[in-house]
C-alpha cells in the first residue's frame, strides 16, 4: 500500500486523470472526456479525417478533430480536481459528418464568413455579389453546410499543445470572391488556455470573419438548462436585430435592459424577459459591442467576456482583438426533432443547455459601412484572435 501510494504521489495532475478515467481496465484508449479516437479515424471528401489532443501538464485537454475545425471536448479540473468536460458534442464524425439528421455547428472554426449577411448578398468596389441562402433569405456562416465547418482541413500538430489547421477556399466558393488560404491554430497553454488564431490571405478582395462556436456550459451536465452560469460581457452597447436576427443597424445602450451584463449575474435572472431582443430570439442571440475594441483595434490582454459555473467553480476568461462577440444561449436545442438526438455519452440536450461566445465583427457587417469592416485585399494577412483562459474560483 505504501509503495502504490508513493507512485501515485509521482503522477501528474493528467496523468491521474487518465488512470482514473481508464480504471485499469483494457480497451479503447480513451480521452480524457471519455472519447474514443478510432471513432473519429475516416476519410471524408478524400481526404483523412482524426481526432487529435492537445494537452498540459495542468490536466487540461483539448480534442479536436479536422473536420470542420472542431472541438469536439475541452477538459478541464474542477474545484475538486475532477476532469470535467464543458463543451457540447457528439462522440463519433458519423454525426458530425451528417447534415441531413444531425445538423450542428458544435465547436467549428468558422468560415468564410460567421453570422448573419443580409440577403446573402453584399457590394465589394460596386460589384454586388450574391450569396448562398441558407438561413431564411440570410446568409449564415458561410453557406452552413457547404461552408467550412463541413470541410476537411490539413492537419498538423506541434508537440503535445499545439494544432495547425490548414484550408484552400476557391473562389467564388458559396459566392465569396477570391480564392483564400486560411489557418486555424490551436494552442493549449501552461495556464489551462485555449488560444485560437486565424490568419489568412486571399486573391481578390474579399471578406472574412472568422470564429469559434464551442457551446460551453461550464457545470459539466448537459441534461440541465445553464441558467445558473454567470456571465459578464464587458460591453456598454449592443447591436438590436430584426426577428430574422439581422442587426437593424442602431447602436444601443444596454443600461436598464436585460443586455446589461456589465456586473456579472446568472443568465436564468434575464433570459425569460419581455424585452422585445429576448422574445424574439426566445433567449439570447445578439452581438455586443465590446469595450476592449477602441479607436479601430481591439485589446486582447484585457477580459472581453467571462462565465461562470457555481456548480463546479470553473471559471472561464475570454480575450479578442474583435469588435464584438455573439452570446448564443442555445435556443434552438432541445426543441422538435432536436430533443430526441442523442450526443456525447448518449445524452439529449435541453434548450438553454449552454452559451456561446464568438469573437465576431458585427453579423451583417459588410452591408452597414459604418461599422467595423471585414475587407481583406490581396497582399494583407487577415489576423484574428479569441482565447479562452480557465481557473478555479
Amino acid at each position: 500500500m505504501k509503495v502504490l501510494k508513493a507512485s501515485l504521489m509521482g503522477l501528474s495532475a493528467a496523468a491521474l486523470m487518465l488512470t482514473a478515467c481508464a480504471g485499469g481496465q483494457k480497451g479503447p484508449q480513451l480521452t480524457v472526456s471519455g472519447l474514443d479516437p478510432a471513432k473519429f479515424d475516416t476519410t471524408i471528401q478524400g481526404k483523412p479525417v482524426k481526432l487529435y489532443t492537445l494537452k498540459n501538464a495542468n490536466g487540461m485537454e483539448v480534442c479536436i478533430t479536422n473536420y470542420g475545425g472542431r472541438v469536439v471536448s475541452l477538459c478541464v479540473p474542477d474545484k475538486d480536481g475532477k476532469p470535467t468536460d464543458v463543451v457540447l458534442g457528439f462522440d463519433n464524425i458519423a454525426q458530425y459528418a451528417d447534415t441531413i439528421n444531425t445538423p450542428s455547428d458544435y465547436g467549428s472554426s468558422v468560415g468564410r464568413y460567421a453570422n448573419r449577411i443580409k440577403n446573402a448578398k453584399f457590394t465589394l468596389d460596386e460589384t454586388e455579389y450574391q450569396l448562398k441562402r441558407n438561413d431564411g433569405p440570410n446568409c449564415l456562416h458561410g453557406g452552413g453546410n457547404s461552408g467550412w465547418m463541413h470541410q476537411v482541413y490539413e492537419a498538423e500538430q506541434i508537440g503535445d499543445s499545439i494544432l495547425k489547421l490548414t484550408i484552400v477556399a476557391a473562389d467564388g466558393e458559396n459566392g465569396f470572391p477570391g480564392k483564400i488560404m486560411a489557418v486555424t491554430t490551436y494552442k493549449v497553454t501552461s495556464d489551462n488556455m485555449l488560444d485560437m488564431i486565424w490568419e489568412a490571405e486571399t486573391t481578390k478582395p474579399t471578406i472574412i470573419n472568422q470564429t469559434n462556436h464551442n457551446y460551453y456550459n461550464l457545470s459539466g451536465d448537459f441534461t440541465q438548462p445553464g441558467y445558473d452560469m454567470v456571465l459578464y460581457v464587458n460591453a456598454d452597447n449592443f447591436t438590436p436585430s430584426d426577428k430574422l436576427y439581422i442587426p437593424t443597424g442602431e447602436i444601443r445602450s444596454v443600461e436598464g435592459t436585460p443586455m446589461d451584463f456589465r456586473t456579472p449575474h446568472a443568465v436564468g435572472d434575464s433570459i425569460h424577459s419581455e424585452y422585445d431582443q429576448i422574445q424574439n430570439a426566445t433567449g439570447y442571440d445578439h452581438n455586443w459591442c465590446l469595450n476592449t475594441y477602441k479607436d479601430g483595434k481591439g485589446d486582447d490582454t484585457q477580459v472581453c467576456a467571462s462565465l461562470y459555473s457555481p456548480k463546479t467553480g470553473i471559471f472561464m476568461e475570454m480575450y479578442t482583438n474583435e469588435p464584438g462577440v455573439q452570446v448564443y444561449s442555445g435556443n434552438f436545442q432541445g426543441i422538435g426533432p432536436d430533443a430526441k438526438i442523442a450526443r456525447k455519452h448518449g445524452l439529449t440536450y435541453p434548450k438553454h443547455v449552454s452559451i456561446c461566445l464568438e469573437s465576431q465583427k458585427y453579423p451583417d457587417s459588410p452591408n452597414k459601412p459604418e461599422w467595423v469592416q471585414a475587407r481583406l485585399n490581396p497582399g494583407e494577412k487577415y489576423y484574428s484572435r479569441a482565447a479562452y483562459k480557465f481557473s478555479i474560483k
